[in-house]
């Protein structure tokens, strides 16, 4: 049960996946979840949502079924595609996740792994 003064924030990552696979996929998206939740500090309580999305080339598996495997499954979570912009990284999954937390945004941590780190290098470690 979450107490004291709390605020809706937003949270975003990204991870990018080797190859087109249901394991990569999975394994990339459990992988920046965990991290998420490591480094800002969150129990799965806070969670509030996550959505999704993925490039066009990846379409072996939902990053969704993914999160629900690794314990995101009372989460209200949804996918989407990418809108494919010409020139923009290939085999990316990215998200967004709402959380209930009493941090103010200066302190929250958004997530880049892998080939993503360079999608927003303009925020703080």
């Amino acid at each position: 049960m979450i107490m004291g003064s709390h605020s809706v924030r937003a949270i975003r990552g990204a991870t990018t996946v080797e190859e087109d696979s249901a394991r990569a996929i999975q394994d990339r998206t459990v992988e920046l979840l965990a991290a998420i939740m490591e480094r800002n500090e969150l129990s799965h309580d806070q969670v509030i949502s996550i959505l999704f999305t993925a490039t066009g080339d990846l379409v072996s598996a939902f990053p969704a079924t993914a999160a629900r495997h690794a314990g995101f499954g009372d989460v209200p979570l949804i996918c989407a595609q990418e809108i494919p912009v010409p020139g923009s990284m290939p085999r990316c999954v990215r998200l967004m996740m709402h959380v209930n937390t009493p941090a103010d945004p200066a302190q929250i941590h958004h997530i880049y792994l892998h080939d993503a780190q360079g999608l927003r290098d303009d925020l703080p470690a």
